[in-house]
């Protein structure tokens, strides 16, 4: 048997039958496609989509990169279980999708782009958009994808599709691969028909593994555990993508070992769990920098040990061991570890069995509480308000949102000062509660990123928390939430500037030279009194109810009002200006950005020793 369809059409057909299943819970694969229509996409998927009536719900988007964000936010939000696809033209709508397919890839995050692409059949050369290679008549634009892709394949035949869709599920759904996977599709052979067998269009159900370690694997990662009298376990994004939560606590609590979390790992233990000793690395707490610089053992679970989290490889101490508990070879033997390649849920689980009656010394577990107590000091002192008539610091606004939320809510955010700030001081009170992208550091990920989180949990309160830099590059899709009555609240920051950058401009030389939002001065520099920009009444403009806060005495009522709207809501805040923006303790580890090594400026003669004293201390791990 076989049915008679357009490309575009088969295809749209079959996303529509495609789930995944893990531990007996079955789900949509892809849940819904994203798309901006040109004439690349507009008679192939577009009319697909309308001819499937809903068969694979569609979601109107205003900015191709945006669209992507938004698909990551959903498919992290359900566990990588389910995804999102995103169409665009060919051109512009499909070159736009580059930067957000770096970041689903390089957060291990599933999305399926399907650009247009230029004609198969070449009737006319070159076509409106296409970019004209004089030594490759094969090239488009859509190649720009293939390194940001874990999987790329254009169709240029109809039975192309058959392998190439069903490798892209595959990759999509397999948890040490996944990433974006773009099948670019030529605008003549979107709109041809063929002959598809009946079985394409089957519902295929693919089962989401759990591979279990090596039991020798186990044996020697719980032989070096056993030998340590400090370990130290890195909780990684992986623990969440896993579901391992408990699987952790279990852990941590037959044993003692302290628990420290990246970006991506926040959460993975309650912040009030006696073994949850905060953030690691640059942006870290005191207590768990000074615990990985002392740890004979780091046990690192789904990781992959980014410049932040190892302090640029100068936060552990030289002849500590590594055990890398990961569901990607890749990353498991990062450091020359002993490697455990296996889903952390069932890998936490083996070595938690291995280690039965090892515990850590009770003299490290009182040294551990007390620099925790010690740093929830910090973080009292951090979100106080002296003055409720004042304009608040970064770091009260967080307060004042930390006394605002309960479990259910999710922050979000990506780039800036406040990755810094929220890693050190927000209290995760649940899994999912902490989204920070920080794999990729995208501004503009936030808005749109808080859509899809909403999509995908549409009953929990979803914040994202942007800057007036991160705003200024993507809010386009506060329209896309009013459109679609998406209800997710914005707390939208002004502090004139890059506040982020600015501080880093100024710790290496930089003076931060084009970091702030102001007018010239008459020396040629941005140091002229701030912008009269009005963010508020461009969110306002827009579609958003927006809610001012003039003080910080104001903030909790205004943050708690926006809680509990039923209306897309954006609270606008100003705060101290980007040169005094945090409030937040410094840095606790260094992070290596080169400075000049040869400059007659003071400043950046200054941050230059600086820098060399650090790297210094620069080291490989190699092992034992």
């Amino acid at each position: 048997m076989t049915r008679r369809l357009t490309v575009a059409q088969a295809l749209v057909t079959f996303l529509a039958h495609q789930y995944t299943e893990r531990d007996g819970r079955r789900q949509r694969l892809i849940d819904a496609c994203w798309g901006i229509f040109g004439h690349g996409n507009v008679a192939g998927i577009g009319q697909a989509l309308l001819e499937s009536e809903g068969a694979l719900p569609y979601l109107q988007g205003r900015n191709e990169q945006a669209m992507v964000h938004a698909a990551v936010g959903f498919a992290r939000q359900r566990d990588r279980l389910a995804a999102h696809a995103v169409t665009t033209s060919i051109g512009p709508g499909a070159t736009n999708l580059v930067t957000g397919a770096a970041l689903a890839t390089i957060n291990r995050l599933p999305v399926l782009l399907l650009p247009g692409d230029t004609f198969a059949t070449r009737p006319a050369d070159p076509v409106l958009q296409q970019l004209e290679h004089p030594g490759a008549g094969d090239i488009s634009v859509n190649d720009c994808l293939r390194p940001v892709s874990r999987y790329f394949d254009r169709i240029t035949r109809p039975e192309a599709l058959i392998p190439a869709a069903l490798t892209a599920m595959r990759v999509l759904t397999d948890p040490a691969e996944t990433g974006a996977v773009t099948l670019a599709l030529p605008q003549d052979v979107q709109a041809e028909a063929y002959d598809w067998p009946e079985e394409f269009f089957a519902d295929r159900v693919w089962h989401v593994r759990r591979p279990a370690p090596d039991p020798a694997a186990t044996a020697d990662a719980a032989a070096a555990v056993r030998a340590a009298r400090r370990p130290l376990i890195v909780a990684g994004g992986g623990v969440h993508h896993s579901e391992a939560e408990d699987a952790l606590r279990a852990l941590v609590e037959a044993t003692g070992i302290p628990v420290a979390s990246t970006q991506a790992g926040k959460g993975s233990l309650r912040h009030d769990h006696p073994a949850d000793v905060g953030g690691i690395g640059h942006t870290g707490t005191a207590v768990a920098a000074e615990l990985a610089s002392a740890a004979d053992v780091v046990i690192g679970v789904g990781t992959r040990y980014s410049d932040f989290t190892t302090a640029s490889a100068t936060l552990f101490a030289p002849g500590v061991r590594f055990v890398n508990l990961n569901i990607t070879s890749f990353d498991a033997h990062k450091l020359a570890a002993l490697p455990l390649v296996a889903d952390a849920r069932a890998g936490l689980r083996a070595l938690t069995e291995a280690l039965a009656g090892y515990r850590v010394p009770a003299s490290y577990e009182s040294e551990y509480a007390a620099g925790k107590a010690a740093w929830e000091t910090e973080v009292e002192r951090a979100y106080a308000v002296a003055d409720p008539g004042a304009l608040p610091g970064q770091a009260q606004v967080l307060g004042a949102l930390d006394a605002v939320v309960g479990e259910e809510d999710v922050i979000i955010n990506a780039a800036g000062s406040l990755p810094g700030d929220l890693h050190k001081l927000w209290r995760a009170r649940s899994r999912r509660q902490y989204h920070l992208e920080y794999g990729y550091s995208c501004m503009g990920y936030e808005i749109p990123a808080a859509i899809g989180v909403r999509l995908a949990a549409p009953d929990r309160p979803v914040w994202a928390l942007v800057g007036d830099g991160t705003y200024l590059m993507m809010p386009t899709e506060l329209v896309t939430a009013v459109q679609e009555g998406i209800a997710i609240k914005v707390v939208l920051i002004q502090n004139h500037g890059y506040a982020s950058i600015g501080g880093l401009s100024e710790a290496v030389g930089g003076e931060r030279f084009g970091t702030a939002y102001r007018y010239r001065a008459p020396d040629g520099t941005y140091s002229g009194d701030p912008l009269p920009v009005d963010l508020a009444a461009n969110a306002a403009s827009l579609g958003m109810d927006v809610l001012r806060a003039r003080t910080a005495g104001e903030l909790r009522t205004v943050l708690a009002e926006a809680r509990a709207a039923d209306r897309p809501t954006c609270v606008y805040v100003e705060t101290e200006t980007a040169d005094s923006v945090s409030g937040a303790p410094p840095a606790q580890a260094w992070w290596d950005v080169p400075v000049a090594e040869t400059a007659t400026r003071p400043a950046a003669v200054h941050a230059r020793r600086d820098y060399e004293r650090h790297a210094a201390a620069r080291r490989r791990y190699l092992g034992t």
